[in-house]
């Protein structure tokens, strides 16, 4: 069952990356033809969400990859190397977006002020937005090994996801790039699937979110 479950997810994200090579074309013309060329300003919501979105999957990336190290159970093994096998080729996306409408990958504003959260108390020890794992939590990773790691690993990445689906929910509601906003549903409806997966996981292990 186990094995069946993990391989539904990595057949359904493995559509979601050719999916997202469909994305990248269509904001390219702009959801509208070769000479609609849709250019959102620079603290825009679509320009926000480009930035901020790279660097949330940038750690999950991270995350993954320390797991892989850490453990020999394959069904997490598979997991992590799904995921940040998703989360890369979609912060690649982005990133690419951004060199597309010639926008800066950096702001002057505090991350997530593009969703009115400027006013929100800054990220302490690396933890920049919400979800995201401090750096004493992934120094505490890369040490763990086993059950522990796997269990630290499946609690840090159920928050990271949330997180992510948080901000994904707010470029829905705000972005203006048609194609952007639907890699953002793409995003809450995967997260949310791997959500339900590694809580269950967690469950099997004997420990709780």
């Amino acid at each position: 069952m186990r094995r069946r479950t993990t391989g539904w997810l990595v057949s359904a994200c493995a559509a979601v990356i050719v999916a997202g090579g469909a994305v990248t074309y269509a904001v390219a013309d702009g959801d509208g033809g070769p000479n609609d060329l849709t250019v959102p300003a620079a603290e825009s919501a679509d320009a926000g969400f480009a930035r901020d979105m790279a660097v949330h999957h940038q750690q999950a990336v991270e995350m993954a990859y320390i797991v892989r190290d850490r453990t020999k159970d394959e069904e997490v093994r598979r997991l992590a190397y799904d995921i940040a096998q998703t989360q890369a080729n979609q912060r690649g996306m982005l990133l690419g977006w951004l060199d597309l409408w010639e926008l800066p990958k950096v702001s002057a504003k505090p991350p997530m002020a593009w969703m009115g959260m400027a006013d929100a108390p800054a990220g302490e020890d690396g933890a920049l937005m919400p979800g995201m794992a401090t750096d004493t939590q992934l120094e505490a990773l890369r040490s763990a090994s086993g059950k522990q790691a796997e269990v630290m690993f499946l609690r840090l990445m159920i928050a990271h996801h949330k997180g992510g689906v948080h901000m994904a929910e707010g470029c829905v509601r705000r972005c203006e790039v048609g194609a952007e906003r639907r890699l953002a549903r793409g995003m809450v409806a995967s997260q949310q699937s791997e959500i339900d997966l590694m809580t269950g996981m967690l469950k099997e292990r004997g420990a709780k979110p």
